[in-house]
C-alpha cells in the first residue's frame, strides 16, 4: 500500500471522507476505488458506493481473494444501512468463512456483526443472538466493537433485559470514544436516550399511563394479567400466552380487558372479533366456541366467566387486568415504528422486517402518506419510504418482538 493510500485508509477510519477523497479521488487502481466507495458511503452516497466497491471487486480479481471479501463486506454495510435487506446474506457468510480461514480475524468479525445486525433487523432475535455468540469482540476495531455493542444492545432491548442493554450501551459508547468518530457517538447517545423514551401505554380500570421500556418489563413480569398489543400475547406472572396467529383470541382477550372490571355484551365481542354487526345464532355459537378456546389457551392465567349479557375476564388473583398498547394508537404502528428509525425504507424491506406480504405493506404505505405521516422518494425499485421522526416514539429496537406461537 503507497503512502497516498495508507494516508486516505486513516482518514476513513477516523470518519474524514473529504480528506480520504482528497488522496484517492482521482485514482482507478481497485484498492483506490474501494476507499472511494467507503467514502462515498460515509458521505451518503449509497448507489454511487456500490457501484465503486463492485468495481474495486473486479479489479482485484480472483488471486486477491482477502481484499475482494472486504468489499463484499463494505457492500453489504450499504446494504444493511440503506436498509436493502433482500441483499443475499451467503455473500457475507462466504466472504466471512474466507477471512477466518485467512487469518483476517477483524474483518471476519465485523462481518458477522453485520449478519447479526441483519437479523435483528428483521426480528430474528435467535439467530442475531447466536451469530453475536460466535464473535470474539477482542478482535474487532473500536470502531466494529462500537456497532457490536449497539447490537448487543438492540437484542436485550427487544428481549425486555434492560440491565444487560444498559452494559451494552456503556462498552459501546467507550469503543465509540476510543474509534474517536462522532458519527458513532452520537449513535451510542440517541439508542441510549431512547431507553428514557415512551415505549407503550398501559391501560387498567380506566386509567391510561405512558411506560419506558423498563417500565415495561417490570409490568409484564409481574402479577397483573395483561393483554400485550405489542406483541399480540397475554401475559402474567412472568408467563406468556402467545396469540399471534389466533387473532380472533387476541380480540376478545383484548376486548374482555378493555372492560374489566365488568363484562363485555355478547354483541361487542362479535363485533370486535368477527367484525360483524349481527349478532344472530350462528354467530352467537360462533363467539362460544372462541370464547371455549381462549380460556383454554388462558389456562392458568384467569378464566372467562358467562354473565346475563356477555362474558367477563376473570385473572387468578387480585392483581387486575391491563392493556399494554404502543405509544400512538394507529392500525399501522409496526410501519410507523420502522420508518421512525430514520432511515429510508423500501417497501420489500419493510415487508421483510414486518412478516407481512408486500401487498399489504403497500397498501399500508399509501394510507401513512395520504394521512400526512410518511412521504416517498424515487421511482420503482429505487423508491424509499421515510418518516419525519415522532416525539415520543421508539425504534422498534426498543418493542419487544413477536412472540412465536407456542
Amino acid at each position: 500500500m503507497d503512502a497516498l493510500t495508507a494516508a486516505a485508509a486513516q482518514a476513513l477510519a477516523a470518519g474524514d471522507p473529504i480528506g480520504a477523497l482528497k488522496r484517492v479521488a482521482l485514482r482507478r487502481d481497485p484498492a483506490a476505488l474501494a476507499l472511494r466507495g467507503i467514502a462515498m458511503a460515509q458521505l451518503g452516497d449509497w448507489q454511487r458506493a456500490r457501484e465503486l466497491l463492485r468495481d474495486a471487486a473486479r479489479g482485484f480479481g480472483k488471486p486477491a481473494a482477502t481484499a475482494r471479501a472486504r468489499c463484499l463486506i463494505a457492500e453489504a454495510e450499504i446494504a444493511l444501512v440503506s436498509r436493502d435487506l433482500t441483499w443475499p446474506g451467503n455473500r457475507l457468510n462466504e466472504a466471512r468463512a474466507l477471512l477466518l480461514s485467512r487469518g483476517d480475524l477483524a474483518n471476519a468479525g465485523h462481518a458477522g456483526y453485520l449478519e447479526a445486525r441483519r437479523h435483528l433487523l428483521i426480528g430474528q432475535l435467535a439467530t442475531a443472538e447466536q451469530v453475536m455468540n460466535s464473535i470474539d469482540p477482542v478482535q474487532l476495531t473500536p470502531a466494529s466493537l462500537a456497532g457490536f455493542w449497539l447490537v448487543a444492545a438492540g437484542i436485550a432491548m427487544r428481549q425486555l433485559a434492560i440491565p444487560r442493554a444498559s452494559e451494552a450501551l456503556d462498552a459501546a459508547a467507550s469503543a465509540a470514544t476510543d474509534a474517536r468518530i462522532p458519527m458513532l457517538l452520537a449513535e451510542v447517545q440517541r439508542t441510549r436516550d431512547f431507553l428514557q423514551a415512551p415505549a407503550a401505554r398501559l391501560f387498567s380500570s380506566g386509567r391510561e399511563s405512558v411506560l419506558h421500556l423498563a417500565e415495561v418489563a417490570d409490568v409484564l413480569r409481574g402479577p397483573v394479567l395483561v393483554v400485550d398489543a405489542c406483541r399480540n400475547a397475554v401475559c402474567a406472572d412472568g408467563k406468556t400466552v402467545p396469540l399471534g396467529r389466533r387473532p380472533v383470541l387476541f380480540a376478545l382477550a383484548r376486548a374482555l380487558a378493555e372492560a374489566w372490571p365488568n363484562d363485555r355484551d355478547r354483541g361487542t365481542l362479535i363485533s370486535h372479533a368477527f367484525r360483524s354487526q349481527h349478532a344472530d345464532d350462528s354467530m352467537r355459537a360462533r363467539l362460544r366456541v372462541e370464547i371455549g378456546r381462549l380460556r383454554a389457551a388462558l389456562g392458568a392465567l384467569g378464566g372467562i366467566k358467562a354473565t346475563a349479557r356477555g362474558y367477563r375476564l376473570v385473572p387468578h388473583g387480585s392483581a387486575g387486568v391491563a392493556v399494554l398498547t404502543p405509544p400512538i394508537i394507529d392500525d399501522h404502528a409496526a410501519v410507523l415504528a420502522l420508518l421512525a428509525e430514520g432511515e429510508a425504507w423500501s417497501s420489500s424491506a419493510l415487508a421483510l422486517a414486518l412478516g407481512r406480504s408486500p401487498r399489504t405493506v403497500q397498501r399500508a404505505l399509501r394510507q401513512l402518506a395520504a394521512a400526512g405521516k410518511a412521504e416517498s422518494f424515487g421511482r420503482g425499485r429505487a423508491c424509499r419510504w421515510i418518516a419525519p421522526r415522532m416525539p415520543g416514539f421508539p425504534t422498534t429496537l426498543l418493542l419487544p418482538p413477536p412472540l412465536p406461537d407456542g
